[in-house]
């Protein structure tokens, strides 16, 4: 062998074993979900635009009653804001994802285990809320039963960005892979 070849060899052989290292650690990918279906229920999408300023809103109490009932919210640029209902066969998931702004979500079907990236979870029924503040806040929406469940969601997020930010799968044991549907 001439010994220009085997220097190039010698080379390349630990930028190779480097690059087998690197992808072997590689971190699990985002986790696409399965079985679920969105349905925009408001046109056109998104459903409402508000300039900024418009979500500058704050209600102390009812009016004309006695209510103990606080509103305050301030969104500080432009807002889209969607209505989306999403539907889950047995067992769909929605993957682990974030929202760049809340949601504000309800089960109007069947009942639905919301896991975040603590590993913890909640599970709502049909008639139940929950919100979801977004900016950051990762979780895996999962129909954990054999019936078909939806919910509704109202999303606001900063005008023009994705509705959806997919992340990492934070390594839950009891959230299974997505099966075969």
């Amino acid at each position: 062998m001439n010994p220009l070849t085997q220097f190039k060899k010698i080379l390349i052989l630990p930028i190779l074993i480097a690059l087998a290292l690197i992808v072997g650690a590689a971190p699990a990918l985002a986790t696409p979900g399965c079985g679920t279906t969105n349905t925009n229920l408001l046109s056109p999408v998104p459903a409402g635009y508000f300039p900024d300023g418009l979500l500058d809103l704050m209600c102390r109490e009812l009016p004309g009653t006695r209510l103990p009932w606080y509103l305050k919210m301030n969104v500080r640029g432009d807002s889209d804001v969607y209505v989306t209902q999403v539907t889950f066969q047995p067992a769909a998931q929605t993957g682990w994802h974030s929202h760049p702004g809340p949601s504000l979500i309800t089960v109007i079907e069947g009942t639905l285990t919301v896991y975040k990236d603590d590993c913890t979870s909640t599970t709502y029924s049909a008639g139940e809320s929950f919100t979801d503040i977004g900016c950051g806040d990762v979780h895996n929406v999962v129909n954990e039963t054999g019936a078909e469940a939806k919910d509704v969601a109202v999303q606001i997020v900063p005008h023009g960005a994705m509705r959806r930010i997919d992340v990492d799968d934070p390594g839950c044991p009891q959230v299974p892979p997505c099966p075969a549907f």
